[in-house]
């Protein structure tokens, strides 16, 4: 199965971040994107791609460890940025030195469980809002919408293991469907 770990953000975050979103989707050019929606907005920490079903219970073992090590921390989220000319996004503020502990916890649970991880680069927290349908979509006005967008503060208490379905079929347009399939709480006395 396809899987990643993950913060997922607050629904009262998702709220706020649902109402920014409607409102760039009234610039001019939105048509040129197409748009995440919120079921599956989350802050990627470790993407693993394929995992063998043997190897998921041990991931999970070394997941719940690396939540129990990792104390509940601050987030909001903020601002926003683009990768290149397909992907928008906003991102975090807060306790992103804890967010980085927890995805390099996630990223060393993973391969301590045989899962083959891509060569490691340094976190970035960002949540992705929408991709550009071609190169030619100008996502400038939508960064500079966005750094205006300030989120209301919620604490992230879990990590989440998420499955990513892919649509059937090569429907054009449709994206990935994601799954909860574990989750554990941050900190000690959890």
């Amino acid at each position: 199965m396809r899987l990643f770990a993950a913060v997922l953000p607050a629904r009262a975050a998702v709220d706020e971040l649902a109402a920014e979103v409607d409102l760039l989707r009234s610039l001019p050019g939105a048509g040129a994107l197409r748009w995440t929606g919120r079921e599956g907005w989350h802050f990627t920490l470790a993407f693993m791609g394929e995992v063998d079903d043997e190897l998921v219970p041990e991931l999970r073992t070394r997941l719940a460890r690396a939540a129990h090590r990792t104390e509940p921390f601050p987030l909001r989220l903020h601002g926003g940025g683009r990768f290149g000319r397909r992907v928008l996004w906003t991102g975090a503020a807060g306790g992103l030195d804890e967010m980085r502990l927890l995805a390099e916890r996630a990223d060393a649970a993973a391969r301590r469980s045989g899962v083959p991880m891509e060569e490691h680069r340094r976190y970035q927290a960002h949540l992705t809002i929408a991709r550009g349908r071609t190169d030619a979509a100008d996502l400038r006005p939508f960064v500079e919408r966005l750094q205006e967008f300030e989120g209301t503060r919620w604490e992230v208490a879990e990590l989440a293991l998420v499955r990513s379905n892919l649509p059937g079929g090569g429907e054009a347009g449709r994206g990935p469907r994601y799954e909860t399939v574990g989750s554990w709480p941050l900190g000690r006395a959890s």
